[in-house]
């Protein structure tokens, strides 16, 4: 039963990661950000692939105290894990001369491994810290300290992350919360390599693939939050529409041109009731009330048209107003865009920052200083 758990942690692993460097492959070739976490998440998945044939070998002979193949791997994890996290929003850190600087310990150490393995040297199993002690002054056990000691300076660097990320002001938090996250799992590692159980080892897998697709999908929604946002299209006339009608129809009629429908009917009554939706109490339910849909037909129309829900649509037209505010000259101070109907300056700064991609007190300076 343990090598079918074996297996089946295994195989998910390695199909979460590769789906993740699949998408994210996707996203690089338009943010050159991406890249480097694209690559490091391909190689966890590729790695992961590779040893799940050797699953029923690591279930029946449990890999011994700082066996050779588990400390390469521990170098490999660590490594990529060290120095991939600030490949997102820095990725100058990742030029090549400093990446293979970074990595020469790794490949030298499993160079002359893998060449005094083959002109001989044996590398015997220990279970016991006594049987570690017996072989401290061969060259086996040599080699194997400075691969455990390798690990764990880039083990250090990987706790260091969130101190060093908090003095770079434009890294976002997800990141830091990430990183502290790698460091506790790399610490679960180390223990792995010197106390190898099967279900710790599936446990270290599964919370670091957890780690990953946090990290792939915050970042992803930072993509997502600079995607263009929906244009505003003005409504002069009242969509012919009956909505209690359209409701029986839309078995028969097609289903987008219904919805499309029903938005027009928001649009057109968002445009024509600017004093209603610029009270901040306005809501949801008053929308509804006014255009004469309920409030399952609303949201779903305006999911249709690339809203997220509709507070999101009915601030976006709040932005709107606030940008013809600034424009006009209407906007004095910070605190005179609550007038576009926000109820508090956080909420305004979100959403403007949300639709225009800028701050909204720099705009609001730059135009007070022009």
């Amino acid at each position: 039963m343990s090598i079918i758990s074996l297996h089946s942690v295994l195989l998910v692993v390695a199909v979460a990661h590769l789906v993740m460097a699949s998408v994210m492959a996707l996203f690089a070739r338009h943010k050159v950000q991406y890249l480097s976490i694209t690559w490091v998440v391909g190689i966890f998945g590729v790695a992961v692939t590779c040893v799940i044939p050797f699953a029923p070998l690591i279930e029946t002979t449990r890999p011994a105290m700082l066996h050779p193949g588990t400390l390469m791997g521990l170098m490999g994890f660590t490594f990529l894990q060290s120095m991939y996290p600030l490949g997102v929003s820095m990725p100058g850190y990742l030029q090549w001369k400093r990446m293979w600087k970074y990595a020469l310990p790794v490949i030298i150490l499993t160079v002359l491994y893998l060449f005094f393995t083959m002109v001989g040297m044996t590398s015997p199993n220990y279970y016991t810290w006594q049987e570690l002690g017996d072989a401290f002054f061969t060259l086996d056990m040599f080699l194997r300290a400075a691969m455990l000691g390798v690990s764990v300076y880039y083990v250090v660097n990987i706790l260091r992350l969130p101190r060093t990320m908090l003095r770079q002001p434009h890294v976002p938090g997800y990141l830091r919360i990430y990183t502290t996250f790698l460091g506790f799992t790399s610490c679960l590692y180390l223990w792995v390599i010197l106390k190898f159980t099967v279900p710790l080892f599936e446990v270290w897998v599964v919370l670091f693939t957890s780690a990953n697709v946090y990290m792939c999908m915050r970042a992803l929604e930072t993509l997502a939050l600079s995607l263009p946002q929906p244009t505003i299209k003005p409504v002069e006339q009242v969509p012919d529409f009956d909505s209690t009608v359209a409701i029986e129809e839309d078995k028969e009629e097609d289903f987008n041109e219904a919805n499309l429908r029903r938005f027009e009917c928001l649009e057109y009554w968002m445009q024509h009731h600017r004093d209603d939706w610029k009270d901040y109490t306005f809501g949801r339910d008053q929308l509804c009330a006014g255009a004469g849909i309920n409030r399952h037909l609303a949201l779903q129309c305006v999911r249709s048209q690339g809203y997220n829900n509709i507070h999101e649509y009915i601030n976006a037209y709040r932005v709107a107003e606030l940008q013809r505010m600034i424009s006009h000259g209407e906007v004095l101070g910070i605190r005179d865009c609550l007038d576009a109907g926000f109820g508090t300056l956080k909420t305004a700064r979100c959403n403007f920052e949300r639709v225009t991609g800028k701050s909204l007190d720099e705009v609001v300076a730059n135009k007070l200083d022009a």
